[in-house]
């Protein structure tokens, strides 16, 4: 019995730690009692010093001096404070109302919003929930399709797990012991192209099938000027105008930063395209101030409308990336600025109160503690679990997987995706890729990559029935039974789970084909990261060389010459060269 034990210590751990998963106890204690349980039968099989838990007290204490994760409470934070002042419910029935009048306008207004509330809440509960309650409604009024409806509000609202700033790109980045900027950088173009799919989906669509995304009927557009115009050449000679100013920024946008930050490097590619748009957001927020105060009627109400709305959290996305990206201040600042920003904002709107901030603290001390205490937990796992040479058995595992790189990420990303099916994405990132990283750092795979690549994999997670938690929170707000539509009196049947399952396949497709494309094409991660300054250890050695104080001085003469009697042995000499010790030291 002992021999089997100790044979099979690590696939026994694992299945103890499926059990405890299995009876239904909370995850960072499962973990943990696994850990423990384990480690001490190993002390008393003689596979562990007695001494195996002393240094945990240091690992735990050192989790919490993590400055990387309290970056987490202050994207929360902002989160839920812009959640809970109806951002979501203006920006929905604003973007709604500039493309109601076309054929998937709705549809379009939700995926674009998702993508707001995810750079901006950057929790897929809070988008999925606020549009569920919101945009259902209208789209049932006007006949959508509702396997289309309820497809598109799920996926728009996962988009919070791909987008900067996503707590999962935190977690991933930590657990990965990779920059969250490099993360955010590295995710940024994914995000945007999912975007993209997901726009081109619904104009695919309307072309082959308009009728199940029906244009807004013309009484449903309330921001119509006096004379029966809409507003949208208005707004679209406001856009023209701040797309030149933000091209014209782009232009100069190097010299002016590089002289700023006292930067020799060029700048990076997604760094001017942030801070251009912050510079067009800013002069249409200047324009419709002013037209607004001095009464100069030149913009619409739509255009008003869609300035005021759209823009302040533009600005404050544009800024705490711009801010992050350029090397001003690292994540935990930008999530401290975001959140100031969001204070800010909520007053402006007159929607801050005491009770709000109340609970929007509580919210996210009952997160932050969450994620604390499953660290710790996945901790003490983690450390019995390498103990054992655990981490060795997981190489062992894949090393012989055909394919190289490529065998690895299919079977990674088939584990992932079928994981996500079952658990949530914070155990998924602190039981699984810690055991999965060392096994993708020596094949080679560039850990970033590698990151964004599961970040978009837990993205499809959320819509994989049978368990999608993204299905979850619409169906908590979808109705349950028929009712009638307060505006048409129309009588609307009942959303089914059937209907919100069968929405979700077509963006599960969309998504595993983004997932294939960001693994197929690389260069679409790595090209926008911080470049790493490559050494060239002649040139250091030379350089080190030739420095003052470093020359050779030639032997005083009342000293023995190198072969006399009391000459120093070479070997010493060498030791003593400051400047191949401190290369040595530079490679290491």
């Amino acid at each position: 019995m002992v021999e089997f034990l100790t044979a099979q210590f690590v696939p026994l751990m694992f299945a103890g730690l499926l059990m405890f998963l299995l009876s239904g106890f909370p995850v960072a204690f499962a973990l943990a009692a696994t850990g423990l349980t384990f480690g001490f039968l190993g002390m008393e099989l003689g596979l562990f010093q007695p001494t195996l838990f002393q240094v945990m007290p240091q690992r735990v204490f050192a989790i919490m001096q993590n400055d990387t994760l309290l970056a987490i409470p202050f994207f929360t934070l902002m989160g839920i404070i812009l959640e809970r002042s109806r951002m979501a419910e203006d920006l929905l029935s604003t973007v709604g109302q500039v493309f109601g009048p076309v054929r998937g306008g709705l549809a379009v207004a939700v995926i674009l919003v998702g993508a707001l509330l995810a750079a901006t809440t950057g929790v897929v509960a809070a988008a999925v929930i606020s549009m569920g309650l919101i945009s259902l409604p209208i789209m049932l009024r006007y006949g959508y399709n509702r396997t289309i409806a309820t497809g598109t509000i799920t996926a728009s609202g996962t988009l919070a797990q791909a987008i900067p700033p996503s707590l999962v790109l935190i977690v991933l980045a930590d657990q990965l012991g990779r920059s969250v900027g490099d993360m955010y950088a590295g995710a940024l173009i994914p995000g945007l192209m999912l975007v993209g799919v997901y726009l081109l989906f619904i104009a695919a669509v309307a072309i082959v099938k308009p009728a199940w995304v029906p244009a807004l009927p013309a009484e449903a557009r309330i921001y119509n000027e006096p004379n029966g115009d809409s507003g949208h050449r208005s707004l679209l000679v406001l856009l023209v105008i701040c797309a030149a100013a933000s091209f014209a920024w782009a232009e100069v946008h190097e010299s002016i930063i590089n002289a700023w930050i006292g930067r020799d490097m060029p700048a990076p590619g997604d760094e001017v395209v942030i801070m251009s748009i912050t510079v067009g957001s800013f002069l249409a927020l200047a324009l419709a101030l002013l037209n607004r105060l001095f009464r100069l009627g030149l913009l619409s109400r739509l255009a008003e409308q869609v300035t005021f709305v759209l823009i302040p959290p533009l600005v404050l996305i544009f800024l705490v990336l711009g801010t992050i990206f350029l090397g001003v201040a690292t994540p935990t600042e930008g999530g401290a600025m975001g959140a100031l920003g969001a204070l800010i904002m909520a007053g402006a709107r007159r929607s801050l109160s005491f009770a709000l901030l109340k609970q929007a603290m509580e919210n996210t001390t009952k997160l932050a503690i969450f994620v604390m205490f499953i660290l710790i937990g996945s901790t003490v796992f983690s450390f019995t679990f390498n103990a054992a040479d655990g981490h060795v058995w997981v190489e062992h595992l894949f090393d012989k997987l055909p394919g190289g790189q490529l065998g690895f990420l299919l079977v990674v990303n088939f584990l992932v995706f079928i994981l996500g099916m079952f658990i949530d994405f914070f155990e998924i990132a602190f039981i699984v890729v810690p055991l999965l990283a060392p096994v993708a750092d020596k094949l080679g795979i560039d850990l970033v990559w590698f990151g964004v690549i599961l970040a978009m994999n837990l993205q499809t997670s959320f819509l994989t029935p049978p368990f999608g938690f993204a299905l979850f929170y619409l169906r908590s707000v979808a109705a349950r039974s028929d009712y009638t539509d307060a505006v048409t009196g129309q009588r609307i049947p009942a959303v089914t789970t059937s209907q919100i399952y069968k929405g979700s396949i077509a963006f599960i497709i969309l998504q595993l084909i983004m997932v294939a494309v960001v693994v197929a094409y690389p260069g679409l991660v790595t090209d926008h990261m911080t470049k790493a300054t490559v050494v060239d250890d002649a040139a250091v050695t030379d350089m080190l060389n030739n420095m003052p104080g470093l020359e050779e001085e030639a032997p005083a003469a009342d000293e023995p010459a190198e072969g006399e009697e009391g000459a120093a042995p070479a070997e010493e000499e060498k030791e003593e060269d400051p400047a191949k010790a401190l290369l040595e030291s530079m490679k290491k």
